[in-house]
């Protein structure tokens, strides 16, 4: 008596399903690292414009002009040569309209030296100023494994950073105050506002990493304050 023992195998259709799922597969690759390409780039600008957005909150964190540098006194308010006539010294009292008598916050009055002082031209003088972050920064991309030329971008990406004096004119009488940056001053001249740009740019041979992105900011001669103190009996 014979027996007959069957094998399980591999039904021509079965086959033919499997190659299908496998071509789809394969035609779907070139999309896919294109995708993931894409999104290497995006990432990448991403970090730039985090690296600027990062630079312009440092810039800000500075003194105004070169002479609110001192940490002794408090900063005091800057004459400029071409300011909005509003904000200038109310005359003897060094202080602007609608500072209080009693305050020795955001006043004209410098306690170093009991001499009001005047604001700088923009210069990188040294003096650890929001002027002395002007010029250009190369960012460069470094990695832990090898030489670091892994990076496509390791030196094609910059920052530029610029800092004018700008037109100050507004109506500060009115209840609502309205200013739209204007021209900057003449060369020479200060006045109350200084305006920050830090733009971002690639050289890249990438043409999804060929970007010029800016952002701006701004900084106002306002002076410092102090904090008063509570006597308890």
């Amino acid at each position: 008596m014979y027996t007959t023992k069957q094998r399980p195998a591999i039904a021509m259709i079965e086959l033919i399903f499997a190659i299908v799922i496998m071509g789809i597969a394969l035609m779907s690759a070139p999309m896919l690292i294109s995708i993931s390409t894409s999104s290497t780039s995006v990432a990448l600008q991403q970090e730039g414009i985090n690296e600027a957005s990062s630079r312009v909150s440092m810039i800000l964190t500075y003194p105004w002009d070169a002479n609110d540098t001192n940490d002794s006194c408090i900063p005091p308010v800057l004459h400029v040569t071409d300011g909005d006539d509003q904000l200038d010294e109310v005359a003897g009292t060094l202080r602007r309209v609608g500072v209080p008598h009693e305050s020795d916050s955001h006043t004209f009055f410098n306690g170093c030296t009991n001499i009001p002082l005047d604001a700088s031209p923009i210069q990188e003088d040294g003096s650890d100023d929001i002027d002395d972050f002007v010029g250009t920064t190369q960012l460069e991309l470094i990695n832990d494994g090898g030489d670091g030329q892994d990076y496509l971008e390791q030196t094609t990406v910059k920052l530029t950073t610029s800092v004018e004096y700008k037109d100050d004119d507004a109506d500060y009488d009115s209840e609502t105050v309205t200013y739209v940056p204007g021209s900057t001053t003449t060369s020479g001249d200060t006045s109350n506002i200084k305006y920050i740009t830090v733009t971002l740019e690639s050289t890249s041979d990438n043409t999804l990493l060929q970007k010029q992105i800016t952002l701006h900011a701004f900084s106002c001669n306002i002076g410092g304050f102090e904090y008063y103190n509570k006597e308890i009996p």
